[in-house]
């Protein structure tokens, strides 16, 4: 067994069921390698579409995301997308081939690259060691959620591995849950060498990201857990808001909610967590439907679960109550206070610290009334909220457009969205089953992810529908990857949100009369693209045009169908209004 090989076989034998990627020679062993061992490999068109896709698999599947690139161009071609997954916490091993000889075209300095978007550079340097470095870089990606590169030295993959892998070395599981047999109480931290093994929370899947066992070290801390539970019973209108750190935590949030009578809310990248639950405001921040800013901004306590408070979520601060409390629940107590001023900080595991919570938290009416009750049912989805359509039978309006999809598609669907002045429609106006139906990747905000999300999110939820939103500009830039979605045969529909243009720099500087020949664009026929690599295709000006798609949805939905929606252009989205606020 050479090290390529043994790199490969030790990741499949942690579980490790997909890889992503575009092969060269420096990755070409490895791969295979992974293939003969059971995993599936998914081609991609371009490593920055592989990235993402792996990316996505590892959000929506709860399992570890591996790709795999050639050396040097193939790395950079991946950059924006290992950027988007290091800045989410992805557990994401990215396997790379590596010239170390300076006089190679190939050599670039692959360790600064990618400690540059916030990775984890690591290296197997001889045959002695190939095994141990890969199960490393699992556990590392694992275990403290980060995206980490493994490079693969072109002179040190053919080398022999002296000893192959012992039966029983480690779990052999890509699912952090599983993989652990415990969560951490309240009171763990993320730092140290000891707790950040055990700080490997997060709930990114459907799979509960736990943690591994406990010590001395990890026991609750009651000061912390005490101040809490005080708030919230001499709160009288608590709201809880979850992120991508208590994705895992729907029960024991609900349970905590439903204690202390707290309304409940989510970042967008955690949309659908408490879908069903008739005290669900949806997503906070810019995407909040003016019911749940109403509701959030009157709270005397708002409780972010595993939730950053960035600005996005916060509205810049405006959400937050004035003369209230905030209180930030997190595993990592660096993230406590970073974007808001907090109240309290409890470091901890968002599950245990709710856990912990309802035992001591009386049973109190807090937010909820009938009164609540009812205007959330009534008023709680943005389609629920009145607007004058703006369509002129030229081009359709995104509202109008997004929820006549809304009612076509099928319920169970996973949605993953672009960047860019189109979001908001797709985010907001198209529902989702539960927090497993929403791939967002919109850390670093780069437009061109959406398609390949879509992709990865696809291989990762089969059961569902893929449902990609994507601007023209974001269409065009992942285009290539059109032909991965025929070639796997995903049942994917892509909608388009045509305007032209880059929107959001056109509604930005476009009113301070600045020109907009940079970011507007001449038509492109996207359906007839679409069409060129495989698809189905439907150009939408109008409602009535919406009937091609129920036609596809008939069956036998043997090909993808992409939406080539025309959509108005004159004024921003509600949210891109709110964000220029922040600029």
């Amino acid at each position: 067994m050479i090290v390529a090989e043994a790199v490969g076989r030790a990741l499949a034998a942690r579980g490790v069921e997909a890889v992503f990627g575009v092969v060269g020679s420096g990755n070409f062993h490895v791969t295979n390698a992974l293939i003969a061992a059971g995993a599936r490999f998914v081609a991609a068109r371009h490593e920055g579409g592989a990235a993402t896709m792996a990316d996505a698999y590892a959000r929506m599947s709860g399992r570890a995301g591996v790709l795999s690139v050639h050396q040097g161009p193939g790395l950079t071609n991946a950059l924006t997308g290992i950027a988007e997954a290091a800045k989410s916490r992805t557990p994401l091993v990215v396997l790379a081939g590596e010239a170390t000889d300076r006089r190679s075209n190939f050599h670039i300095d692959q360790d600064a690259l990618v400690a540059a978007v916030g990775a984890v550079a690591m290296r197997v340097t001889s045959g002695e060691e190939a095994w141990e470095r890969a199960e490393e870089a699992y556990r590392v990606a694992v275990e403290e959620r980060r995206t980490v590169l493994l490079s693969l030295p072109l002179d040190v993959q053919s080398q022999p591995c002296p000893t192959a892998p012992t039966a029983g070395s480690g779990p052999a599981t890509g699912s952090v849950s599983g993989s652990v047999p415990t969560t951490p109480g309240p009171g763990v931290t993320a730092a140290g060498s000891g707790s950040a093994a055990r700080a490997a929370v997060g709930g990114f899947g459907p799979a509960a990201w736990s943690a591994t066992g406990g010590d001395e070290g990890d026991l609750p801390l009651p000061a912390e857990v005490d101040a809490l539970a005080r708030l919230l019973t001499e709160a009288s209108r608590p709201v809880f808001i979850a992120g991508r750190g208590a994705r895992h935590a729907r029960r024991e949030l609900e349970a905590l909610a439903d204690r202390a009578g707290a309304l409940l809310a989510t970042s967008a990248v955690a949309r659908g967590l408490f879908r069903g639950s008739p005290w669900d405001l949806d997503v906070s921040g810019g995407f909040a439907t003016p019911l749940a800013a109403e509701l959030i901004a009157g709270a005397d306590l708002v409780v972010g679960w595993g939730c950053a408070l960035n600005m996005w979520t916060t509205r810049h601060g405006s959400l937050l109550p004035a003369a209230g409390q905030v209180v930030q629940v997190d595993l990592d107590p660096a993230a406590i206070g970073v974007h808001v001023p907090v109240d309290l900080g409890v470091t901890g595991d968002t599950a245990a610290v709710a856990t912990a919570l309802t035992g001591l938290v009386p049973a109190a009416a807090g937010y909820r009334s009938a009164a609540v009750e009812s205007r959330i049912r009534a008023e709680g989805r943005w389609r629920a909220v009145p607007y004058e359509d703006q369509g002129d039978g030229g081009r359709i309006d995104p509202r109008t457009l997004t929820i006549g999809l809304d009612d076509l598609l099928p319920a169970e669907r996973v949605v993953a969205v672009d960047s860019g002045n189109f979001m908001g429609y797709p985010s907001m106006f198209l529902d989702v089953p539960d927090e497993n139906g929403f791939c967002f990747t919109q850390a670093f905000q780069s437009v061109g992810l959406g398609l390949a999300s879509a992709i990865g999110a696809a291989v990762a939820r089969p059961d569902r529908l893929p449902v990609a939103a994507l601007g023209d500009g974001g269409a065009l830039m992942g285009a290539a990857e059109l032909e991965t979605v025929v070639r796997l045969g995903l049942p994917m529909v892509v909608v388009v949100y045509d305007d032209e243009a880059y929107g959001a720099e056109v509604h930005h500087f476009g009113p301070h009369g600045y020109p907009l020949d940079t970011v507007t664009f001449p038509s492109a026929d996207l359906a007839a693209i679409a069409r060129g690599y495989g698809f189905a295709a439907v150009t939408v000006t109008r409602e009535a045009d919406l009937g091609g798609v129920a036609e596809w949805l008939k069956g036998p939905r043997d090909r993808p169908l992409l939406v080539h929606a025309k959509v108005t252009r004159d004024r921003g989205s509600w949210w891109l209004e709110e964000a220029f606020k922040g600029h």
